[in-house]
């Protein structure tokens, strides 16, 4: 027999997170005409996943990972995008992410709601081999679309290729193989093209 309350909680969930429709990232899209949404972000990557996770530099669970994706900037309905650069709102990020995880992962039944925020968690702690290439997808989604549309956000906002490899630490640590072919394609030829900033002793790869 069904369950209504646990319906209703589910259906409670499943609303609220069309919310995360209207959080606008500052990567643009392919096409220049607007900024992509979160939504938009976590659905691209999800399909990066199931199309790239052979390159993942440990064999990974596919389905996990790309729950992971799809449900990690949830808390951003409550907490708003942080912006990859901005090191000032990033001193607050996780803070104001807890919180919201707390409040919008409660909507769900406490099983569900124990599967999704444990997921969430174990993304933001990048240890295991799931959220490192998750972290990889996220990192690279936007450096890709910003390839695309002609380094368009890197260019008006000034980024330098140290700032890149500092946001890009650990990308590595998801795919070896994704990350050089990122290095390469995405961001050594921006650099060329003029679109990120060549500081010149943070150009070789550490």
């Amino acid at each position: 027999m069904m369950d209504r309350e646990r319906l209703e909680r589910q259906f409670d969930f499943i609303k609220e997170i069309d919310k995360e429709k209207f959080i606008q990232r500052q990567t643009k899209l392919s096409d220049n005409a607007r900024r992509e949404n979160d939504a938009e972000h976590a659905w691209h990557m999800a399909i990066m996943t199931v199309l790239l996770s052979e390159y993942a530099n440990e064999k990974i669970d596919v389905l996990r990972t790309v729950i992971m994706l799809l449900i990690h900037d949830i808390v951003e309905i409550d907490a708003g995008d942080t912006y990859a650069y901005d090191e000032e709102r990033q001193k607050t990020q996780h803070e104001r992410e807890s919180q919201a995880a707390d409040r919008i992962y409660a909507l769900l039944p406490e099983d569900q709601q124990k599967k999704m925020r444990d997921i969430w968690e174990e993304f933001e702690e990048a240890k295991t081999p799931e959220a490192k290439f998750a972290h990889t997808m996220d990192n690279l989604q936007p450096a890709m679309l910003n390839t695309v549309n002609g380094g368009v956000a890197w260019k008006e906002r000034g980024i330098a290729m140290s700032q890149i490899m500092k946001r890009n630490a650990h990308t590595a640590e998801g795919s070896q193989d994704l990350w050089d072919y990122a290095y390469e394609n995405f961001f050594k030829k921006n650099i060329d093209a003029g679109n990120i900033v060549d500081d010149s002793e943070k150009r070789l790869r550490s």
